[in-house]
């Protein structure tokens, strides 16, 4: 009369699986990167093309190497959305072999040689770009300017020509085509003996906040974080305490010294730390697990973030702050994690 039932939870949504939620993670991700490929040119869509295929190629032949199937894993998503991340870092004009060496060592090293999805300790996309930080600084740090302040600008050829080849039009340089980010700026000149008012006025790379272009990309990020909430694919406690942390304590040190400390919102627009709230720091493999955790965690990294900006050795501070927290997680689960329901607080 019944048909067996199999076993519980008898739960099935397509949303809450792997693939579901990776691929809604980068939907969320798709309306900032076309506001990055349009304000910086086609450098970025190559960028994405490169890493995406780089990706699936060392997805599968790690899943071969180890014995496993191809499918689901090499479907699920997590592949091309820490491509889509590692891309997002990286310059638009950043050479192939760049884009290569850190989606290859993110999907290699920092996700398969620990057991794969689900296995891995640290953010693989943050792995892979702080590989490349580390040991290409240089190239790190040729930024395209954004549109409505380059003098010269390249076309889909000339750009895929440079990206695979170095090779500039004739009398154009990469000096004027590139710059430093608005964070390196500010760090550089302040360090300058510039007052921060004086910085914002002077150098066209500024708005009427931060960086200009960085202000547009940086709003379809927070629209897209607040969708992933709104959906329930993220909790609200990482973003809210990572960007609640780094807005208090950059308010505290700008209210003490507003000539030599940059706003609050500078910090939330400038650089990378929506892009880290709402689609890194919030990986579940890598972060607290607890609610009580996850505040904890997500308020360790905005002030990691603010220390690095500030005093430490590079102008972004989200990678490494992620990457530190990401090891301080299992401690942080360990005294945050609720009472097992039918044992005593010494038992559980």
């Amino acid at each position: 009369m019944f048909k067996k039932s199999l076993s519980s939870p008898h739960i099935h949504h397509p949303g809450y699986s792997t693939q579901g939620m990776m691929f809604r993670v980068i939907l969320a991700l798709l309306p900032a990167a076309a506001a990055y490929a349009w304000l910086f040119g086609w450098g970025v869509v190559i960028n994405i093309l490169l890493a995406v295929t780089v990706a699936l190629a060392c997805e599968a032949a790690m899943l071969t190497v180890r014995g496993r199937p191809l499918r689901p894993a090499i479907t699920d998503g997590s592949a091309i959305l820490t491509a889509l991340l590692l891309v997002f870092a990286l310059p638009p004009l950043a050479p192939w072999w760049l884009t290569t060496i850190g989606v290859a060592f993110a999907i290699v090293v920092a996700k398969h040689l620990y057991g794969g999805l689900g296995f891995n300790p640290f953010n693989p996309a943050m792995i892979g770009y702080v590989v490349l930080l580390v040991s290409f600084p240089r190239e790190l740090t040729l930024w395209s300017l954004p549109a409505g302040l380059a003098a010269h600008t390249l076309d889909f050829g000339a750009t895929l020509s440079y990206i695979f080849s170095g090779a500039l039009p004739a009398n154009l340089s990469i000096d004027a085509l590139t710059s430093a980010t608005p964070l390196d700026v500010m760090r550089t000149q302040l360090g300058l003996g510039q007052t921060t008012g004086e910085i914002m006025t002077a150098q066209p790379v500024f708005g009427f906040v931060g960086g200009k272009g960085w202000i547009w990309i940086n709003l379809l990020l927070l629209a897209g974080g607040v969708w992933l909430i709104y959906r329930r694919l993220i909790n609200w406690h990482i973003p809210v305490a990572l960007l609640g942390s780094l807005f208090v304590i950059s308010l505290l040190f700008y209210l003490l010294d507003p000539k030599q400390s940059p706003s609050p919102l500078f910090h939330l627009f400038s650089g990378a730390a929506i892009l880290g709230a709402f689609f890194i720091a919030t990986d579940p493999v890598t972060a607290a697990t607890s609610n009580i955790g996850r505040l904890w965690y997500g308020a360790g990294i905005g002030v990691l973030i603010y220390v690095i900006r500030s005093w430490g050795g590079f102008p972004d501070g989200v990678a490494f702050a992620v990457l530190l927290m990401n090891m301080a997680a299992p401690t942080i689960d360990y005294y945050t994690k609720p009472r097992v329901f039918g044992h005593g607080k010494k038992d559980a």
